[in-house]
């Protein structure tokens, strides 16, 4: 199979994943979409806000005679909930996606099952026991992981990712070229070490159904 049609394929599941979801827990993962942006915003905006803590208020209160600690205590309170919001959403947004996992996991079994006794004898004398407990077991855990984990860390990096490129860009543009330069090194490795590793994983699968 050719590199193309692979992805062709890896883009048509994916598509067919988030419909499934959608058409059970489309306000639910609507709102998991909105906590990630909001989780990933503050945490950028917590790490400018730090160097704005320091250049604009300790740093001054360093060299005043008469220090005044109103405006570094406003300051530190606004740092302090950008944080408790920052936590809040995570904290949320993982709860719900464990919701929507556990749930989408539980009817793509019962659909299977009711599939499955609509088959003829002929495709269970005819298919191991262990292939057909895999699509049950490991299979369909498969999908969890992607749907509670894969999923919002892509929206959380993705999010985080163009908020800090944005917050580069502003601070200072010759660093922002040399770490993009870094980071697509770092892709290129990784781009080779993942596609090793999904051969191993379907050898794996193909393994697992046989026993």
């Amino acid at each position: 199979m050719s590199r193309s049609k692979t992805q062709v394929n890896k883009q048509a599941t994916l598509k067919r994943v988030l419909a499934y979801i959608f058409k059970n827990y489309k306000w639910r993962f609507m709102t998991v979409f909105v906590l990630i942006l909001i989780s990933a915003l503050c945490m950028v905006r917590f790490s400018l806000f730090m160097q704005t803590l320091i250049d604009s208020y300790i740093t001054p209160l360093l060299a005043a005679k008469n220090p005044d600690f109103s405006g570094l205590a406003h300051a530190i309170f606004q740092l302090i909930i950008i944080g408790i919001i920052g936590v809040a959403s995570t904290y949320t947004f993982n709860r719900l996606m464990v919701y929507v996992g556990q749930g989408t996991m539980r009817r793509i079994r019962v659909d299977l099952f009711t599939h499955m006794e609509s088959l003829p004898i002929k495709y269970f004398d005819t298919h191991a026991h262990g292939d057909i407990m895999s699509v049950y077991t490991n299979d369909i855990d498969t999908l969890r992981q992607l749907i509670s984990q894969s999923i919002p860390q892509t929206i959380s990096a993705v999010a985080s990712i163009v908020s800090v490129l944005i917050s580069m860009i502003s601070l200072n543009v010759p660093l922002t070229l040399v770490s993009l330069v870094m980071v697509f090194v770092m892709m290129m490795v990784t781009k080779t070490v993942a596609g090793k590793s999904a051969g191993y994983f379907v050898q794996q699968q193909a393994s697992i159904g046989k026993t």
